[in-house]
């Protein structure tokens, strides 16, 4: 098979078939030295190729498709979402011709019918790659899913990058850290991140939920005291800051410390002492300290809530953290993540996410942020009982978010062709330029999106 001009040096073409002839058929009429022949004989050992490898042209039979735990119809629309640069020639039986327009309308290039001639499966191929787009990544590849992390947190939006880049600075210096940000966007992994970023790593990393200690308690848990120090003090307790000893100690919701806890804090901050409650000895403590508040201290200081001296020292270097809804393009990449957590956690080997559940989960505003999310996917994994999360996995609240109106606003006096592309440009928005899904709610094939896309200079 000769090269076309456009295509790369080397191509890949994952089979998945049963039997071996296709195989066969592809090393006898492809050039080894222009491709790659990948095989698998079933679905499930076809997801684990995509993981691994760039793909170029799927090759799925209708014997497979009807066939195992997930179904072919379902995994051609997890490839059209998640990869959709890879070009898919559906081949079928006299028998399973049925399925061919529904391989069409989840996103194939082209069908043919076995046994197939070996010129007209060439012609397929080198048509394919001679359509193929250029600009989209697998993103079910493992090596993708490594771009979009950093440490324990996932998420590749511009504003998480600037996360990540504001972690590293944090961690090559010893000053305070102050977290601000909603609750549930990780305040705690940023903070973890910050340690395990620093030269304090090898020590402990402490975290502590101050709102959640009774008020009295406080003072107590994090400097420590001395027996008969007070009523139920029968023995000396060494305080957080003593047991973080050359490590980080992370103080989350620090907006809802006393006035005599912020004295005692301030006082840490400025002379790197402290003294146990009931106690006369000086005790150094080298602990970098990580703050964490989602309320505005600005605010608390004005209303004489917070001590302004504290806070001064306490914001020294602040990273606001996004909410979800500010990095909607990180929402599938979380789910994804979540997804795999809890299907291995529980064994249930939940592999993909149907279209009109990503719709559902992309469409949702996500108030408790990135907490939320982790939620609702642990739930949905343990309703699911098949390889693909649906629709009805789903809590309620999210479901109602299903047929919620979107609307295009066109100026009066714009031509047509004005409109076409203000609508194209607006659902690729909508979608977080989801190819798969524009053409769906287009009602146009993936192909002509393409199109229309270069046409317009979309890109």
């Amino acid at each position: 098979m000769r090269e076309p001009k456009t295509i790369k040096k080397t191509s890949t073409i994952l089979v998945i078939e049963r039997g071996v002839e296709l195989i066969r058929q592809l090393k006898r009429i492809c050039n080894k030295k222009k491709f790659i022949i990948r095989a698998a004989q079933n679905i499930e050992q076809g997801f684990e190729h995509f993981e691994e490898h760039e793909i170029d042209i799927l090759i799925l039979t209708g014997s497979v498709a009807v066939g195992g735990r997930i179904r072919g119809m379902e995994f051609l629309d997890i490839i059209s979402e998640k990869s959709a640069a890879t070009q898919i020639l559906f081949l079928a039986s006299s028998k399973d011709m049925s399925l061919v327009f529904s391989a069409l309308k989840r996103g194939s290039y082209q069908y043919g019918k076995l046994p197939i001639p070996d010129g007209e499966l060439e012609m397929l191929i080198k048509a394919a790659l001679l359509h193929q787009p250029q600009y989209t990544p697998n993103l079910l590849l493992k090596s993708e899913a490594r771009k979009t992390t950093f440490e324990q947190m996932v998420g590749g939006a511009p504003n998480m990058i600037d996360v990540y880049r504001l972690i590293r600075q944090a961690a090559n210096t010893d000053m305070p850290v102050l977290l601000t940000g909603e609750t549930g966007t990780g305040k705690d992994l940023v903070a973890r991140a910050i340690h395990q970023q620093s030269t304090r790593s090898q020590k402990g990393f402490i975290p502590i939920h101050l709102g959640a200690l009774p008020p009295e308690l406080v003072a107590g848990e994090l400097f420590g005291y001395e027996k008969g120090a007070f009523t139920g003090a029968t023995k000396s307790h060494r305080g957080m800051f003593e047991k973080a000893e050359g490590g980080t100690i992370f103080l989350d919701e620090i907006g809802t410390i006393d006035e005599k806890v912020q004295i005692s804090l301030l006082r840490l901050l400025e002379t790197r002492k402290l003294e146990r409650i009931g106690g006369t000895r000086t005790i150094s403590a080298n602990v970098r300290i990580v703050t964490a508040t989602n309320e505005n201290l600005s605010e608390a200081v004005e209303q004489g809530r917070f001590r302004e001296d504290l806070f001064f020292r306490l914001d020294i270097f602040q990273i606001a953290l996004p909410p979800l809804r500010d990095r909607r393009g990180d929402i599938v990449l979380l789910v994804n993540h979540f997804l795999k957590q809890f299907s291995d956690d529980y064994q249930r080997d939940v592999v993909g996410i149907s279209p009109d559940c990503i719709s559902i989960l992309e469409s949702y505003d996500w108030p408790g942020n990135v907490r939320e999310v982790k939620n609702v996917i642990h739930r949905a994994v343990l309703n699911c009982t098949g390889g693909i999360l649906l629709p009805s996995h789903l809590p309620e609240r999210l479901q109602v978010t299903r047929n919620k109106p979107q609307n295009i606003v066109l100026q009066m006096g714009c031509t047509l062709k004005d409109a076409e592309r203000e609508i194209i440009f607006r659902t690729l928005k909508w979608t977080n330029n989801n190819r798969q899904r524009t053409a769906s709610i287009l009602g146009i094939s993936r192909r002509s999106l393409y199109n229309k896309i270069a046409q317009y200079e979309l890109l």
